[in-house]
């Protein structure tokens, strides 16, 4: 199972496992220190152990307030709520105050299906363009693609700061490499494909990376936590892509790990919260929203659930320019219409199709048992 001791914190009284026959969640309850005045329903693909510091310093602002969280991977969360947009389900069938999802892609289109309820405020006017859209989704996360590995198992000459020196290093010693890059089976991972088909619009590098990991026999899994625990364990040396605020915290754990910011350029990730049509809770998930959104909020998250941030400096440790904005290599994934084309059928299949055939048609499937119901993190697929 995950790892549940860091979630058995004073606040936090339960912790269950519940299965459906469409999806399955991990529930945890923060009750209120005071008298309870309204229970908050959150449903959400982020980590819990990351999003509870945020929870209970929300807490300290409205100590009335129990929080009820709903953990799922991100398909069954997407369905799920979808499901109940389209049912009209409200309190008494089916209750969800805030959704929390990093496949974005999959928020949007619930927002474009009028499944989200607008919110305007001091906190969501301050936002970047790029990381809200149409006052209904908005990004409260910074999540760099990164580059892992296990420092005693690449030397230092060896260590990769930019695509194009990774693949010059899997040409200069294929044999010391082979097999030992990991990174995200994208036909079931979605932040895998939502990284890939960036890292295709961004670099013309993108067919001479996929070529070299297909000579390099790339280990593919389903998810970050399965990646961290194959570099963990030196069953790979080298992770590509992987969500930085996961390794980060890992090696804050004290996981033999180091982690590079690519200096090329660098995608970066908001998970994003929308609140939808059927919450019962609407001003208790606006005020959560405002807080996370807000710089008390971004604090708490810097500090304690995700550790990166736009504009301040990488965490300790990290191998990178002295922050994401730094020397222009910060690559944001727009929180807005344009990810609906990421769940273009006809674009995705051949996108994946000439992905398989870079990788090779038989592409290894380890790591790949469900996401809460089989213990690897929520984020994927």
């Amino acid at each position: 199972m995950r790892r549940i001791a860091a979630l058995l914190a004073p606040a936090l009284v339960t912790l269950a496992l519940v299965a459906g026959p469409a999806a399955a969640e991990q529930v945890s309850r923060f009750p209120a220190s005071e008298h309870e005045r309204t229970v908050l329903t959150i449903r959400s693909a982020a980590d819990a152990d990351a999003m509870a510091p945020l929870i209970r310093d929300y807490q300290l602002l409205y100590p009335d307030v129990t929080v009820v969280y709903h953990e799922y991977i991100t398909a069954d969360l997407f369905s799920e709520v979808a499901a109940a947009c389209a049912a009209g389900r409200v309190a008494g069938g089916y209750e969800a105050d805030l959704v929390i999802s990093s496949s974005v892609d999959h928020l949007i289109k619930l927002a474009n299906d009028g499944c989200a309820r607008p919110h305007r405020s001091i906190e969501t006017g301050r936002q970047p363009d790029w990381a809200a859209w149409r006052n209904e989704v908005f990004g409260f996360t910074t999540e760099p693609a990164v580059i892992a590995y296990r420092p005693d198992l690449v030397p230092r000459e060896d260590l990769p700061r930019s695509r194009v020196e990774l693949v010059d290093l899997l040409r200069r010693k294929p044999e010391a490499y082979a097999g030992r890059i990991g990174s995200y089976d994208i036909t079931l991972s979605g932040i895998g494909y939502l990284f890939a088909v960036y890292d295709a619009r961004a670099a013309a590098t993108y067919g001479r990376l996929v070529e070299a990991f297909g000579r390099a026999n790339l280990q593919v899994r389903c998810c970050t936590a399965d990646l961290i625990a194959d570099l963990e364990a030196g069953r790979i040396a080298i992770g590509y892509n992987l969500l930085g605020s996961y390794v980060y915290g890992a090696m804050r754990r004290g996981a033999r790990l180091g982690v590079v910011v690519p200096q090329d350029y660098t995608l970066v990730l908001s998970r994003a919260a929308l609140v939808p049509v059927v919450a019962r809770a609407a001003g208790d998930a606006f005020a959560f929203l405002d807080y996370l959104l807000s710089e008390r909020g971004q604090r708490v998250s810097r500090d304690e659930g995700f550790f990166f941030d736009r504009t301040g400096p990488l965490p300790a440790g990290v191998d990178g320019p002295p922050s994401l904005s730094a020397a222009g290599i910060f690559r944001p994934i727009t929180v807005g219409p344009v990810l609906l084309a990421v769940q273009d059928r006809a674009k995705r299949a051949r996108f994946l199709a000439e992905w398989r055939q870079s990788i090779g048609a038989e592409v290894p499937r380890g790591g790949v048992q469900g996401g809460p119901r089989g213990g690897q993190r929520a984020e994927e697929p």
